[in-house]
């Protein structure tokens, strides 16, 4: 056996264990570093209200507890009028439920020509198998729903803290990570922070001022067609349909029109139609002018990395694929060396013009003048 043989065999039984002690590791840890990422993010969008607050001489720490503040307000007083609004419709629901039962009962013997009463529905429905093992499954899942909702406070708070701490503490952040490195790379990775801090700040203004409109037209209409709650159900249809990437639209839209059929059905099949009609407005008209002065990315490839980033990290991975991408983009670019274009007409996708030559507006009126290569006649 040569004598290097036996090291070998243990230094490859060495690397396979650090190896599969790194991987047990970083599968136990996923969670938290998606929390973390979730933070960094966080942290960037309010990185340049915290800076504009500490410039006038306050205290960044308590520049990013002011800003906290805010946003916690602003979450809890939405998520209370929603509850409120909630509350009200199923309670509006369960004292209805008897006349709209009756109403179905009332239109199935008349097309069917039955003799259904409520009482017996009803009494069917209270013995039926079906309801015993809906409660039984029901009673069992309120622990499993406690937990998951615990579990998510938790992380609520992890992103929390985190976040807090990346914006009260970021030059010093900086500066711990620039010690690290040459002077060289250190400029590369503070201009990497301001294209990201950038990047993310124009992305969430944005997708707010989308919200904003998209909220104000949703009001307009269910104010019109008189849905109650239409300031709450505004607010609801311009954060989700923002803040919830590829689906958002349709888990906006589906609880006005739930509220609006309690109120006349043909309303909710209006709501619908507004949600789509005012969809293809914002993906063709208002989203490519915003996004082109704020994040500056094709749409094709932001469609494309919000799908890369849910197959990667689910809803998270969705939601901050753009700022990412755009981060990205920006900062490759100023090492992409770009030459002039070729004068070449299959570049441009018309054979038969250059750019900057005339178009067809003009060679008619010169053709009309009798002079198709120089100049009009007076």
């Amino acid at each position: 056996m040569p004598r290097w043989l036996p090291r070998a065999m243990v230094l490859a039984l060495a690397l396979i264990a650090a190896f599969q002690l790194g991987s047990w590791a970083f599968h136990q840890l996923t969670g938290l570093l998606i929390n973390i990422l979730i933070a960094f993010f966080l942290a960037l969008a309010i990185e340049p209200a915290v800076s504009r607050m500490a410039a006038l001489g306050m205290r960044r720490g308590l520049a990013t507890f002011l800003v906290f503040l805010g946003l916690t307000i602003v979450a809890a007083g939405f998520v209370t009028l929603l509850g409120s609004m909630l509350a009200g419709q199923i309670i509006k629901m369960i004292e209805g439920f008897p006349g709209y039962l009756d109403s179905l009962i009332n239109w199935i013997n008349e097309t069917f020509h039955t003799e259904l009463r409520r009482v017996d529905v009803q009494e069917g429905l209270l013995h039926s198998d079906w309801l015993r093992k809906y409660a039984q499954t029901s009673a069992a899942g309120v622990l499993d729903v406690s937990a998951q909702v615990l579990g998510g406070l938790f992380q609520l708070l992890t992103v929390g803290l985190f976040s807090f701490y990346f914006a009260a503490d970021g030059p010093r952040l900086r500066r711990a990570l620039c010690s690290v490195l040459p002077p060289a790379r250190q400029a590369e990775v503070l201009r990497a922070w301001e294209i990201a801090v950038d990047k993310t700040g124009g992305y969430l203004y944005s997708r707010g001022l989308m919200a904003l409109i998209s909220g104000v037209a949703h009001y307009i209409l269910l104010q019109s067609l008189g849905v109650p709650y239409a300031p709450v159900l505004g607010v609801w249809v311009g954060l989700v349909s923002q803040f919830i990437p590829t689906i958002g639209t349709y888990l906006a839209g589906a609880l006005p029109m739930l509220i609006a059929f309690t109120v006349n059905p043909w309303y909710a099949v209006w709501v619908l139609v507004f949600v789509v009609v005012y969809q293809q407005f914002e993906n063709y008209m208002l989203q490519p002018k915003l996004t082109a002065k704020t994040v500056d990315i094709h749409p094709a490839v932001a469609f494309g990395s919000v799908i890369a980033g849910t197959a990667l990290l689910g809803a998270v991975g969705a939601l901050i694929a753009i700022p990412a991408v755009a981060t990205l983009q920006a900062f490759l670019g100023a090492y992409v060396k770009r030459y002039a274009v070729t004068d070449d007409p299959r570049v441009y996708g018309h054979r038969g013009r250059r750019p900057g030559g005339p178009g067809m507006l003009t060679r008619a009126r010169r053709l009309w003048a009798g002079r198709p290569g120089g100049e009009e006649r007076s």
